[in-house]
Parts: C-alpha cells; structure tokens; sequence
C-alpha cells in the first residue's frame, strides 16, 4: 500500500465540481468535457489507466461497453490529451486485454497511432516465476485453457518520438561493476529496460484496495514521472480513480490534476490527498 495511509469515511463530502487540494486539483465530471477546459499545452506528463472495457465491477461506470463504440470513445478521450499536452510531454498509458479479449490493448495503440508516436512499450510484471520460486502478487484465474495474466502493458507516447527521458533516474545498479569503466558510464546505474517488475502489494480485501477493482501501485506513476525527467511536473490523469496518480505526484514535487466521474472514488481520493498534506504538516 502507500507511504502513507488515510483512515477511509465514505460520504460526508458536498458534491462540487472541483476541489483543490495543496497544490493538486480533483475534478469529479467526465473527463471528456473536463479535458476541454484544460489549457492547451499545459500538461508534462500523463499517467492514466482507463477502464480496460473487459467486465470489471466500479461503482456506476458500466466496463461493457461494445468494443467499437469504446475505442471510439477513447480516441476522442486521447485527442483531448493530446491538446493539453506539452510539446516535450509524456503520455503513459497503462492498459490490459483479458483471455477473452486479448487484442483490445493493440487495437487501441493502433487507433492511437494518428495522434502520438510510440517511443516505447514497457511491459508492467505483476507477479513473475524465476525457477521454483515466485515473486509479486498472484491472482488464480479458474481456466484450464489460459495462462495467468502476469503482465500488462504500458505505452509511452510522445508527439514526436524525440523525448530524453532520464533514464539512470529511474535505472538499476550494474550486476558486473566492471561494467561501469567498459561502456563508459560515471555512475553505478544503468537503463532499467523496457520490463518493470513493480508487485502489488498483497491484500486481502477490496477495502485495502478502496474497493476499486483496477487500482495500480504507486511505484507505478512514480517511476513514469521521473523518467520523464522534468522537476516539479504538471501531472495529468484523465481516470484518477483513488487519487494513486496524485499522490505519486505529490511524493515527485508536482501538481497534479486528476478526473474521475464516479464521487465515491472522488471521496476517497480527496481524503487520502488531505491526509498526505495533514500528515506532512504535523510536527
């Protein structure tokens, strides 16, 4: 779970249309017509997961939608990210097919290929095996014809193909050290590659997760924001579900905009934000 964690009341907020919170705002509306009143060219980076369109239980978004009119949907969704985005920006979309529904993460990276370029597709680990042994978080699936949806898929778009990304800032220590004289680098660090293991951590209940079915770890948005590689971001995330996005960027010293339509996720995002702020206040 997070660095730190709010003690969860569901209700008990008015239901506005925007909060602010420290430097961060949360937006409750579809995020299409919220999108529309951002700023062109005012975002850095953007780290969402939309719902995968694959059955899953939210409060009031119905995850059925017929596959057409979803990608559609997602299209205009991404034009309106496209817009706010910066020249330079990053745009870190996080999505997974089901066994059933394995090719809808291709279809819409293809459909996305008229506004972004692909500069790379990282595959998210969730939970991996490595000989007898076993890492991360495993969730049996009951088939006897599919394999255990270990992974999933994390594509980063630019504008243009052409981002530096500060990639020693997110990289790993050399296993040979003499590695470090042999390809010339000035530090123990090198490029962690295009596979991140980053585990859930292990619950036991849908309230650890604040009964979100699609939530992801915070280790997730943290390493997309810094190896985009600009201080003090403007951070977006269009489906900010729990507030994950948002509190990863306040832990990375930017400002965060989150939208969510569903107001019991708005509610839990809120406080688990005006937690983190309390808690950092205290002497």
């Amino acid at each position: 779970m997070d660095k730190i964690e709010a003690p969860l009341r569901m209700g008990g907020y008015k239901r506005a249309r925007t909060f602010c919170i420290g430097p961060h705002r949360l937006v409750r509306g579809d995020c299409v017509p919220a999108l529309k009143r951002l700023t062109s060219e005012s975002v850095d980076v953007v780290v969402t997961s939309p719902p995968y369109n694959i059955g899953l239980s939210y409060f009031t978004y119905d995850d059925r939608k017929e596959e057409g009119a979803y990608l559609a949907w997602m299209q205009e969704v991404c034009a309106q990210i496209k817009r706010v985005l910066r020249p330079d920006g990053s745009f870190f979309l996080n999505v997974s097919g089901s066994s059933s529904s394995p090719w809808l993460p291709f279809e819409l990276a293809v459909r996305l290929r008229g506004l972004f370029c692909l500069q790379n597709h990282i595959s998210w680990v969730k939970s991996i095996s490595i000989g007898e042994d076993t890492f991360g978080h495993f969730k049996p699936i009951n088939s006897a014809r599919f394999l255990h949806h270990n992974h999933e898929h994390l594509f980063h778009f630019t504008l243009d193909g052409q981002k530096s990304l500060d990639r020693l800032g997110v990289g790993v220590p050399y296993k040979d050290k003499s590695n470090i004289r042999r390809r010339h680098h000035d530090v123990d660090r090198r490029c962690r590659g295009d596979v991140w293991f980053i585990p859930y951590k292990t619950v036991r209940s849908k309230s650890q997760k604040y009964n979100h079915p699609g939530t992801f770890p915070l280790e997730l948005p943290q390493t997309c924001i810094r190896l985009h590689g600009v201080k003090n971001p403007v951070v977006l995330d269009p489906f900010a579900g729990t507030g994950t996005t948002l509190i990863a960027t306040h832990y990375e010293g930017g400002e965060g905009i989150g939208i969510e339509i569903d107001s019991a996720y708005v509610t839990i995002a809120r406080q688990r934000l005006e937690y983190l702020l309390q808690e950092e206040s205290s002497p």
